[in-house]
């Protein structure tokens, strides 16, 4: 766990936005508590949350692009714990490329709230549980939004820069 240089997490005001929340359904303990974070940050920051359920990690970035081109931001949740195969390699590749992807193709805010860790001990360190070091719920919601914030930012200063049309 990185932990350190982590920004603050705290709420922003974005009323009026909608968040596209999209869950693995895989390790469920954990994703239904990241998702229930998810949506409680999203609630703080004035924002609406739509969710949507999906197998695993693997199906996390079609949904996500559907989501983008709805909503205003996307945050991607799951866990991806190591195995003994080269498994967990192509599949964090495959969702990192994907989220990264639908991001820049949509040009909205995607939150890559995926956990790749290497034990189930340190991804409850991370999903926000009562003693976890880490919020990847409710941090990876609040830095999509922050990200939305500023994309708006650009949006009016633009003009002023001589950027618009």
């Amino acid at each position: 766990m990185a932990g350190f240089g982590e920004p603050g997490v705290e709420a922003v005001d974005a009323a009026g936005m909608t968040v596209g929340v999209v869950a693995a359904r895989w390790h469920g303990e954990l994703t239904d508590h990241m998702l229930d974070r998810a949506v409680a940050a999203a609630r703080a920051c004035g924002a609406r949350a739509v969710v949507a359920r999906v197998a695993g990690s693997v199906e996390l970035p079609v949904v996500a692009q559907a989501m983008a081109r709805r909503f205003d931001v996307v945050v991607a949740l799951g866990v991806v714990v190591r195995g003994a195969t080269a498994h967990f390699d192509y599949v964090c590749r495959s969702v990192t490329d994907g989220l990264t992807r639908v991001a820049l193709d949509e040009g909205k805010p995607v939150a890559h709230g995926v956990l790749t860790v290497d034990t189930v001990e340190q991804a409850r360190d991370r999903a926000g549980l009562p003693g976890s070091a880490e919020d990847k719920g409710w941090s990876a919601t609040v830095a999509a939004l922050d990200a939305a914030l500023a994309v708006r930012g650009l949006d009016a200063a633009a003009p002023r820069l001589g950027f618009g049309a």
